[in-house]
């Protein structure tokens, strides 16, 4: 690192009127400043362009997902190429404006975009509300209209950010660019990769702007590295606000290596992220009483991300009455559900009509027609749900046409820009001659099930999680095979989406079901003229009873209490009793009658609600907390040692910066010990004088000589004693060397200017 005599004045003294004339479009000085050789003026500015390109590869990201990849880029490319154009001929104060009505265009454009549903619950509050929730978590994918809401997010920081850093603004640019990637660290949209970059790139762009400003001696790099390893040791360890799905550097130790395919399925969150493998839970989650047994969902997710799936929309609170049904002809299911753990959700037979009981009135409704507790609905809490169930034949789905509303092609047949030609021409070949969707359904259905084995046992794919279970992975389970088919259907123009909740469970009574966590499960709706959404299930029935009666049996066999009820219990019958698939839901036949062919999916996977706490159980009935009861440590990973070194990093600059070790030094230097060499004693004597001079005035600046450095100290109070072991550092260092007098002459005015400014070294000396 090299750095000229000459340093660049203050940004005040440069004319805003003048044109840029360096790349970072500020007024060249005769003398720069280079870090590796590289003018620290152009670092700072190439750093400030990738925290840029971090905050553009969030919204990137989300339009590959929703839609408008291609337009964002042009967006984005020719908002980077105008903001370039107007730096180098627009004053600042035309800029802003400009940078304003660009913003405010894109927001006229997103709110004009939004449907007349929509517009016409805006109000004041509710903008309040859902800027709130942006800020709290709410992912920018929950946008109804999140294609729309990115593009015009996008012009007006990006233009702004970037016209300050072609200026040579830097810190402001940083402070624009990243308050935009800040705001998707708090949706949790940017993950901790990019998070990491954008933060160091912009604590770079202002370290190197300052270097470029005040060289390296003014301690800009010690400013640098404590600001980059605070913020990259927050953004690792610390969750902005609790609730929100950040993405730590740093696994918390309590989460259990293999996750848990209940956690994510049937818990209140919107957004859920497939994983690897996982394990069964066999413990009673709650008891059902119902007029006809049925899947019991819990959510719906429309938006599939290519790793998992969105919930999009917001809820809105149970007023009572009942709520809207399904589009054509249903029949009244009721149902009594009494938890036996405390959930997160309100499992309920598809379509819930109308709720009461304890939770009434702090019940949720989603947009998709789902209800949500507002609070987890503990241990006898009991409530009623009624459910109009669609009723239809195969015959009658085939029969439906395909004139689908614009809010269900919007929304259900929507898959991220990514998706690639394979997928969809494995679509196309599934469904070979079938015209109708509805055997565009069977036909996907009947295939998976025929085409891939089911285990609990996978390894989680990179990327497309539907592309690799078609092309890459002979087996995966109900997420794997509910992706997929909403993936197929929809590339061949066939509304679907993901759901979750629970299969039927084990019937006990005439009317009675005892649904535990194994029996969480996902599947497939597929939306019919007339009809409405209609239930498939492409995970294979068998493999997966097979899967539930061995976990049931291991755990009855451990003695684990959790597992049965009264009427289950093993020991009050003289056979071990399986969880039973209830036969006589309602699906479509090809005789036109309703029948009770389609078997119910009781054994799909799910934790306890000690999993859900990170307690993995073990063989043996223990959990995995107790195993080895600490004795063995673990090493920590490899993401927590770098943490720790950027932090210890950080530490060892910021005692630099505080000058604690000058501080020391100084206090160390009130004697010199006399040695042979009279040189080596002025030189000492020097060192001492110069670090008494950078105490109390300023540094010597690097390539100002020794007596520039006096000479220009010499108006602030340097007398001409310290001027002359300057005169005598020369000598010795240049000249024709100095006697053992010119040493004791240095030494003693050495003494008396660092004895001066130590006044307890100076009373003990007199």
């Amino acid at each position: 690192m090299s750095t000229d005599t000459n340093r660049r004045g203050s940004d005040s003294s440069r004319s805003a009127a003048s044109a840029p004339a360096s790349a970072s479009g500020s007024a060249s000085s005769s003398a720069t400043t280079t870090v590796f050789g590289v003018p620290a003026n152009l670092l700072a500015t190439a750093a400030s362009l990738v925290l840029i390109g971090t905050f553009l590869a969030v919204v990137y990201d989300i339009t590959n997902v929703v839609g408008r990849r291609d337009q964002f880029v042009l967006l984005a490319a020719g908002t980077l190429a105008l903001a370039t154009v107007v730096g180098w001929t627009l004053r600042p104060r035309y800029a802003l404006g400009l940078a304003v009505l660009i913003a405010g265009g894109g927001f006229a454009a997103y709110f004009l975009a939004l449907p007349e549903s929509q517009v016409a619950l805006l109000s004041p509050e509710r903008l309040l509300a859902d800027t709130f929730a942006l800020l709290s978590g709410l992912s920018a994918l929950r946008l109804l209209s999140a294609d729309v809401w990115a593009l015009a997010v996008t012009p007006g920081p990006v233009f702004l950010a970037w016209y300050l850093a072609v200026r040579g603004r830097i810190a402001p640019a940083v402070a624009v660019a990243g308050s935009g990637l800040g705001l998707f660290v708090l949706t949790t949209d940017a993950t901790g990769t990019l998070t990491l970059l954008g933060v160091g790139a912009g604590m770079a762009a202002v370290g190197f702007d300052g270097i470029d400003r005040f060289g390296s001696a003014g301690g800009q790099l010690d400013v640098l590295t404590v600001v980059l390893a605070a913020m990259v040791v927050l953004s690792a360890t610390v969750t902005v606000l609790p609730g929100a799905g950040g993405s730590p550097v740093i696994p918390d130790e309590g989460v259990a290596e293999q996750p848990t395919v209940e956690a994510s399925l049937v818990s209140a969150d919107d957004r859920i992220s497939i994983v690897g493998s996982i394990s069964l839970s066999p413990q009673v989650r709650f008891e059902v009483q119902s007029t006809s047994p049925d899947y019991w969902q819990t959510a719906t997710f429309d938006r599939y991300t290519g790793d998992g799936w969105v919930r999009t929309g917001d809820t809105r609170d149970y007023e009572g009455g009942r709520l809207a049904g399904p589009e054509g002809p249903s029949r009244l299911v009721r149902q009594t559900v009494t938890p036996a753990t405390p959930l997160d959700s309100m499992p309920a037979a598809w379509r819930p009509v109308a709720v009461s009981g304890a939770i009434e009135n702090e019940t949720l409704v989603t947009q998709q027609g789902n209800l949500r507790p507002d609070r987890a609905v503990e241990i006898g809490e009991t409530y009623n749900v009624t459910s109009a169930v669609p009723q239809y034949t195969a015959a009658s789905l085939r029969r439906t046409g395909t004139d689908y509303p614009d809010e269900i092609r919007e929304r259900y047949l929507a898959l991220p820009d990514s998706t690639s030609d394979r997928v969809r021409d494995r679509a196309a070949e599934i469904t070979g001659d079938a015209e109708t969707p509805y055997d565009k359904a069977v036909a996907v259905e009947e295939w998976l099930e025929a085409n891939k084995e089911y285990s609990l046992r996978v390894s989680r794919p990179d990327g497309d999680i539907a592309e690799s279970f078609l092309f890459e992975m002979d087996a995966g389970y109900c997420t794997y095979y509910a992706s997929t088919m909403v993936v197929l259907l929809r590339s061949e123009g066939v509304p679907a989406r993901f759901v979750t909740g629970y299969t039927t469970g084990e019937r006990v009574d005439g009317d009675r079901y005892v649904v535990r966590g194994l029996d969480s499960h996902a599947w497939v709706e597929v939306y019919f003229e007339d009809t409405g959404w209609v239930r498939f299930d492409p995970t294979p029935a068998g493999p997966r009873q097979d899967a539930e009666s061995t976990t049931l049996s291991d755990a009855r066999n451990e003695g684990r209490p959790d597992v049965d009820t009264n009427e289950t219990n093993v020991e009050s019958n003289e056979t071990e009793q399986p969880t039973t698939t209830a036969n006589d839901t309602e699906t479509p036949t090809e005789n036109g009658t309703e029948t009770n062919s389609t078997p119910v999916d009781s054994s799909a996977p799910g934790p306890n609600i000690d999993e859900r706490l990170g307690i993995t159980p073990t063989g043996d009935g223990a959990t995995a907390d107790d195993e080895d009861d600490g004795l063995v440590p673990e090493m920590p990973s490899r993401e927590t040692v770098f943490v720790g070194l950027v932090g210890l990093l950080g530490v060892v600059a910021g005692v630099r910066r505080t000058r604690l070790p000058a501080h020391l030094r100084f206090a160390t230097a009130a004697y010199q010990r006399r040695t042979d060499s009279p040189a080596d004693d002025v030189f000492r004597a020097y060192d001492r004088l110069e670090l008494a001079l950078e105490r109390d005035y300023r540094p010597r600046r690097p390539g100002e000589t020794v007596r520039a450095y006096l000479d220009s100290l010499s108006r602030v109070g340097v007398d001409e004693r310290t001027r002359q072991v300057g005169r005598l550092y020369e000598r010795a260092k240049y000249g024709d060397g100095v006697t053992r007098a010119d040493a004791d002459e240095a030494v003693a005015a050495a003494n008396a200017v660092v004895r001066a400014r130590l006044p307890l070294v100076r009373r003990w000396a007199d």
